[in-house]
C-alpha cells in the first residue's frame, strides 16, 4: 500500500510562503471562529497556529460556547469583515447541529473566505469562473488523488462527509477539474447501507470525523482511500476515519492520519491568507 506524504508536500508550500511573506514585507492575519469544545477541532487549530507562526502569519482566535446564539457569531463575523487588519476568516467546521452552517459561512465577505466554502465562491466554480480562493480541503484532496492515480475515467468515486456545505464544495470543485463523484452525509446512512456503497467504490474520500470507521472488510481490493477525517480516540490518539491496519492488505493507496491531508490543508489555507492580503489587503 502506497502512503501519501502530505507533510513533505506541505513543507514545500510553507517554505515558499515564508519567502514570499518576507519579500513582500507584510504580515497577513487570519481570524478563526470556534464554537464549542470539540477536542479534535482544538488540535487542528493548534496545528494551524504552529504553521502560521513558522511562516509569519498572525492568527486571532474567537471562542464561543456551544450555547451561543447564531446571531452573536454572525455579528462577530460582520465585525471582522469590516476590520482591515484581518485578511481571512474561517469558521471551524463542523458546527453544533442546531446551527445553520450555510448561513453562518455566507456572512463571511467572499474576499475573506480563505477556506473557499462561501456560496459565492462555489457558484463561481459552478459557472466555470475562478473563485476568490480555491477551496482548501478540496484542493488538498485533488493533490492526493493525483498522487494516487493519473486516470479517473470509469472509476466510481464516493465521498463520505459530515457537512453538506463541504460535500457541495468538494463536488463542484472536482467536477471543474474533470473528476466526477457523489457524496453522502454519514448521519443519513445506516451501517449496512454504508458498507454496501463502499464495497463497490474504487476511490473513497472520507471527511466525517468517525474514528477508524472504515475497515478492511468494507472496501474492495486495490481501493484508493483519501482520509481527511481527524479525531481523538478514547486513548487520546489522533486517528482518521480509516482503520489503517485493517486496510493495509487491500488498499493500493492511503492518505494517513496524521501526516496526510491535514498538514497539506493547513499549508493551502495559509497560502490563501497570504493571497488575501496581497490581493485585497491594501484596499
Amino acid at each position: 500500500m502506497k502512503m501519501f506524504d502530505g507533510k513533505k508536500v506541505a513543507d514545500g508550500i510553507l517554505k515558499e510562503l515564508k519567502n514570499n511573506i518576507h519579500n513582500d514585507k507584510f504580515v497577513p492575519k487570519l481570524a478563526i471562529i470556534l464554537v464549542g469544545k470539540d477536542r479534535a477541532t482544538k488540535l487542528y487549530i493548534k496545528i494551524k497556529k504552529q504553521a502560521a507562526q513558522r511562516v509569519g502569519i498572525i492568527i486571532s482566535q474567537y471562542n464561543f460556547k456551544e450555547t451561543v446564539k447564531e446571531d452573536e457569531v454572525i455579528q462577530k463575523i460582520i465585525t471582522l469583515n469590516c476590520d482591515k487588519s484581518v485578511n481571512g476568516i474561517i469558521v471551524q467546521l463542523p458546527l453544533p447541529k442546531r446551527f445553520n452552517s450555510e448561513g453562518i459561512i455566507s456572512a463571511i465577505a467572499p474576499e475573506k473566505d480563505v477556506d473557499g466554502f462561501h456560496k459565492v465562491n462555489r457558484d463561481l466554480l459552478k459557472r466555470g469562473r475562478n473563485p476568490h480562493f480555491s477551496p482548501v480541503l478540496p484542493s488538498a484532496v485533488l493533490i492526493s488523488l493525483k498522487a494516487a492515480t493519473k486516470a479517473f475515467g470509469g472509476k466510481k468515486i464516493l465521498a463520505l462527509v459530515n457537512s453538506d456545505v463541504f460535500g457541495q464544495a468538494l463536488k463542484i470543485f472536482l467536477k471543474r477539474k474533470k473528476v466526477k463523484m457523489n457524496y453522502f452525509l454519514r448521519k443519513k446512512l445506516s451501517f449496512m447501507k454504508l458498507k454496501s456503497k463502499l464495497k463497490s467504490t474504487d476511490i473513497i474520500i472520507t471527511v466525517c470525523g468517525c474514528p477508524e470507521l472504515i475497515k478492511g472488510n468494507m472496501v474492495k481490493e486495490k481501493v484508493i482511500l483519501i482520509d481527511a477525517g481527524i479525531t481523538l480516540n478514547s486513548k487520546g490518539k489522533v486517528v482518521g476515519d480509516v482503520d489503517k491496519e485493517s486496510v493495509e492488505e487491500k488498499a493500493s493507496f492511503l492518505t494517513p492520519v496524521p501526516g496526510g491531508i491535514g498538514p497539506l490543508t493547513v499549508a493551502l489555507l495559509l497560502k490563501n491568507v497570504y493571497l488575501a492580503k496581497k490581493l485585497y489587503g491594501h484596499r
